[in-house]
């Protein structure tokens, strides 16, 4: 696994070398080029200026914020070296938090974090395990693909996941959304809807999480690339049922599909069977 970004966590006076990787493998993603119908020859996307309509190369772009309608501030490559921020090399804490208290909606990239040498590894193990059972985050600050970003250290396993998120005016309230003013469930609907959850209810590693269509494009690809023809399976439509019949029969399926568990007699295998040879010993002396 090779490191996108080498620097220090330090909080207070204490500086931890690490590594960070990403934690997303892209190499699962399925990726499609665009074609000339024609010939099938990739399709280029020429950088052409919208101004004098010329295709540009790389060295003739500049980085530019419009302050106002087609006025530009051009900023260089040196003049964003100038400002030195500090969270280039070091991811420095500036607080410790309950892992409760940030929002899902704030949660975007997940990276991992790892040691630096073995000089360092003691003192990330350290934190490692004092963010476990404090059950805290450490919230700091980065700058990772030229962006400086609020980051979230949390343990994982053996080592530390280090979540990029979102600042906070950079998200919508959930009030804007249309038509929840107002909402309020039935009772009778509520009460059997939470036993329907309840009876539904599971481990995460017990649901089957494949990505299933990625796969089913994999085999798409590999049947079209082999001359075979495509089987399309037509989804069935389902009939409309009321909320009340669906939730009640809802409830018998998930019931059923659950095994039923065996009552425990208290007694071993081991202890079963001395019973049984006790028995007969029993009957034989009777006889």
């Amino acid at each position: 696994m090779r490191a996108i970004w080498k620097g220090h966590i330090q909080f207070s006076l204490v500086t931890i070398p690490i590594r960070v990787y990403s934690a997303i493998e892209s190499s699962e993603t399925i990726r499609f080029n665009q074609l000339h119908v024609e010939d099938y020859g990739r399709i280029a996307y020429d950088k052409r200026c919208k101004k004098c309509n010329k295709v540009v190369s790389n060295e003739e772009i500049v980085k530019g914020y419009e302050y106002e309608p087609d006025q530009y501030v051009v900023v260089e490559k040196e003049d964003l070296e100038k400002l030195r921020v500090k969270s280039t090399r070091i991811i420095e804490i500036q607080g410790f938090v309950d892992a409760g208290e940030v929002h899902p909606t704030m949660y975007d990239t997940p990276y991992f974090a790892g040691p630096d040498g073995l000089v360092g590894a003691k003192t990330y193990a350290l934190l490692c395990q004092t963010l476990r059972e404090s059950n805290k985050l450490g919230v700091g600050k980065v700058v990772l693909r030229d962006r400086e970003s609020i980051v979230l250290l949390s343990p994982q396993g053996p080592g530390l996941l280090m979540h990029k998120i979102r600042y906070p005016n950079e998200l919508r309230e959930i009030s804007q959304v249309p038509q929840l003013d107002g909402l309020e469930a039935d009772k009778e609907q509520l009460k059997l809807a939470e036993t329907l959850v309840e009876s539904m209810s599971m481990s995460l590693s017990d649901i089957d999480l494949t990505d299933t269509y990625t796969e089913a494009v994999k085999e798409l690809v590999t049947a079209k690339a082999e001359g075979k023809e495509i089987v399309t399976v037509a989804e069935e439509e389902r009939p409309v049922v009321d909320i009340m019949t669906a939730l009640k029969e809802s409830i018998d399926q998930a019931k059923s599909s659950k095994k039923p568990m065996k009552k425990a007699t208290g007694k071993s295998k081991t202890a079963k069977k001395a019973a049984s040879s006790a028995s007969k010993s029993r009957k034989k002396k009777t006889a």
